[in-house]
C-alpha cells in the first residue's frame, strides 16, 4: 500500500501512513533508506504508528 501510495505522488509530496505492527518502524526505515524517500516524522500513539514519508524527488 505505502509504495501504491508513494507512485501515485509528485516528487517532495509527503504520503501519511499508519500502522500497528511494531515491526512497521524497521520496515519503514530499511524501505526509504532503499528506495531514497526521506522518513520525516515518526509518532506513536497508543498502539498506533503514524509515518510521514517524503516521496525522492525524481530527476531526468
Amino acid at each position: 500500500r505505502c509504495k501504491k501510495g508513494l507512485n501515485e505522488l509528485l516528487g517532495n509530496q509527503v504520503l501519511k501512513i499508519m500502522a500497528t505492527d511494531p515491526g512497521a518502524v524497521k520496515d519503514f526505515e530499511a524501505f526509504c533508506k532503499q528506495t531514497g524517500h526521506t522518513l520525516l516524522q515518526l509518532d506513536q500513539t497508543d498502539k498506533v504508528f503514524t509515518f510521514y514519508i517524503k516521496k525522492r524527488l525524481d530527476t531526468l
